[in-house]
C-alpha cells in the first residue's frame, strides 16, 4: 500500500503556477483597469500562452473581468474578498433612520452591508447585541441577513459551502435551502427562527441600490422566535418603509 500523501505537498509545477497567478493579479492592480494580456505578459516576463491561460482561469473564477470597451482586464468581485474589508461608513442621515425604527419597536434593529459579497455588520443595535459578526459571515445560511446575501448570488454554494447545523431548526438540506432562497429573492424578505440560537430569531429585508437594483445592505429585526414565526404584517411594512428610506443613503 502506498504511503498517504502529504496534504501540504504540491507537485513541482503547481507552486510556480500559483506564484504566476498571484503575480498577474498584482500586475492588474498596479496597472489599473484596462491592462492588456500583452502588457501583463511583457511586465512579468511570462510567455503569452501562459499569460492567456492564467487570465482565462482568473476570469473564470471571477477574480478578474474582461473590459470589452478597453480590451483589457480589471479586478473581479472575488478579488475584493482577498483583503479584510473596512466597515462601510454609515451616514448620519442613515443612523437617524435606524434610531427612528428603534424607537418604534422593542425588537433589536441591525444594519448589515453586503458591499463585498460578505456580511459586515455596520450598525448593530447596542441594546440588543446580535450574534458575533464572524459567525454570521462564515455561516450565512443560518441567519436572515445571511440569507438575503445568499439569495442574491448566482451560486450560493460558493459563499456558503458549509451548511453547519447549530440547532434542530437549522436548514442544512441543499434543496430545501435553495427553495427558501428563491422565495427570498422574489419577496426581499428573509427570516430565521431559532436556527442559530434556540432563543433568538430574525426578520430581514433587502436594501437595494435605487438605480441598479443591486443588493447593497440588509435591515433586520431580532426578537423572540414565536413572534418572528408569525410576524405582524404592520411590523413588516414598517421594516420595509425604513429600508426604502435607507436605500438612497447607502447607495
Amino acid at each position: 500500500m502506498s504511503p498517504p500523501m502529504d496534504p501540504t505537498a504540491l507537485p513541482g509545477r503547481q507552486p510556480r503556477a500559483i506564484r504566476n497567478a498571484l503575480a498577474v493579479l498584482e500586475e492588474v492592480i498596479a496597472a489599473g483597469p484596462g491592462a492588456t494580456a500583452k502588457e501583463i505578459s511583457t511586465a512579468l516576463g511570462l510567455p503569452p500562452a501562459t499569460t492567456y491561460r492564467l487570465l482565462n482561469l482568473l476570469v473564470a473564477e471571477e477574480y478578474l473581468v474582461r473590459l470589452p470597451g478597453l480590451g483589457g482586464f480589471a479586478l473581479g468581485r472575488r478579488a475584493a474578498r482577498l483583503c479584510v474589508p473596512a466597515p462601510p461608513h454609515v451616514p448620519l442621515a442613515a443612523r437617524a433612520v435606524l434610531d427612528h425604527l428603534r424607537t418604534r419597536t422593542r425588537w433589536g434593529v441591525h444594519l448589515a452591508s453586503f458591499a463585498t459579497d460578505r456580511l459586515v455588520l455596520t450598525d448593530p443595535d447596542p441594546d440588543h447585541p446580535p450574534t458575533e459578526e464572524a459567525l454570521l459571515a462564515r455561516h450565512p445560511h443560518a441567519s436572515a441577513l445571511g440569507r438575503l446575501l445568499l439569495a442574491a448570488q448566482p451560486d450560493w454554494r460558493a459563499v456558503a459551502p458549509d451548511l453547519r447545523r447549530f440547532t434542530q431548526h437549522t436548514v442544512t438540506d441543499d434543496a430545501e435551502l435553495t427553495a427558501e432562497l428563491q422565495q427570498i429573492a422574489e419577496s426581499g424578505l428573509a427570516r430565521q427562527c431559532g436556527q442559530l440560537r434556540p432563543d433568538r430569531a430574525c426578520l430581514a429585508v433587502a436594501i437595494r441600490h435605487p438605480t441598479t437594483g443591486t443588493l447593497v445592505a440588509g435591515l433586520a429585526l431580532s426578537g423572540p422566535p414565536a413572534r418572528v414565526a408569525q410576524p405582524n404584517a404592520d411590523l413588516i411594512t414598517v421594516l420595509r418603509q425604513h429600508a426604502d428610506r435607507l436605500a438612497p443613503l447607502l447607495a
